[in-house]
């Protein structure tokens, strides 16, 4: 297999064959991102995918569903050039249903919805995308090159062509004291366009990072530790999802790591408060507290 630098997927995920048809991330300018640092980003080339996927087809079988697209930005690619792969992988695999990956707010935007249908017809479906926050103040101090308009903009393409995603959203990222802008407007956006999963993380600032160089010279505040969950809190309390949609709280870098079907939405709230008075009695002060965590 043809893997270039480091290989990221979803944790749910886990179990789904990874093909490579990228390496590295065609922006890496977010500014609490060092996952790619080093890495320059490139297009894999047809006959390593379709190498890839004879090498693949000796190991799953033919009825394989689904199939993940590597690596952070396999989206950033033009449509006729995934129509290609979507073909490559159907000969060998033509039973899979989905072509799931992570897709940017930017590497949606430039497609037309009937791009976007064909994708979807070819499979493309299930997108994980690291929408972080839809709070313009977080996303331009994030340098997450979109605007709360875009996301809108992109997520109404994705409804009107059928394709699911999956959202990626980070506590704390607004910075100390804006939990509840930063949730509020995060809230409204996932309630309009409703994802079938909502992945969360804890912000950390990582060594190295531009987040780094701004927490140091003030223009970053990093939030405690109580301010992430009363973010939390907010979500699990205000979210109205379909009750088939996977909260998945589970990242290392969160204290709390609650992780259920909506259905249960009131049980995570009681979860998330007892955790916090657990916390409050065992440790005191830790939550109001800034816990280093470790790169990624």
């Amino acid at each position: 297999m043809h893997y270039t630098g480091p290989v990221y997927r979803p944790p749910p995920e886990a179990d789904t064959p990874l093909l490579e048809i990228t390496y590295g991330c065609s922006w890496n300018k977010c500014s609490f991102c060092t996952m790619y640092d080093g890495q320059k980003f490139g297009i894999s080339p047809l006959e390593h995918v379709e190498s890839d996927l004879q090498e693949m087809s000796r190991y799953y079988p033919k009825n394989l569903k689904k199939i993940y697209v590597e690596n952070g930005d396999a989206f950033a690619l033009q449509a006729h050039k995934l129509l290609e792969i979507a073909d490559l992988i159907h000969k060998y695999f033509p039973e899979v249903e989905t072509i799931a990956c992570y897709a940017s707010i930017r590497n949606i935007k430039p497609k037309s919805v009937e791009d976007l249908k064909k994708l979807r017809k070819a499979g493309y479906d299930c997108f994980y995308i690291g929408l972080e926050t839809a709070y313009d103040p977080a996303l331009k101090q994030m340098r997450k090159g979109y605007t709360q308009k875009d996301e809108y903009e992109a997520l109404k393409k994705l409804e009107e062509a059928g394709i699911t995603y999956n959202a990626i959203i980070m506590f704390g990222v607004a910075g100390k004291g804006n939990y509840r802008e930063n949730a509020s407007e995060t809230i409204k956006l996932l309630n309009r366009f409703k994802p079938r999963m909502i992945l969360t993380m804890s912000t950390s600032v990582q060594d190295g990072s531009p987040l780094a160089e701004m927490r140091d010279n003030g223009e970053f505040i990093p939030p405690t530790e109580r301010e992430m969950l009363q973010e939390e809190m907010m979500y699990l309390e205000n979210l109205k999802m379909d009750d088939d949609c996977l909260y998945f709280g589970a990242h290392v870098y969160n204290i709390s790591r609650i992780t259920q079907y909506f259905r249960y939405q009131e049980d995570m709230i009681r979860q998330l408060k007892e955790g916090i008075e657990n916390i409050d009695k065992s440790n005191p002060g830790l939550l109001d507290q800034v816990i280093p965590r470790g790169n990624l």
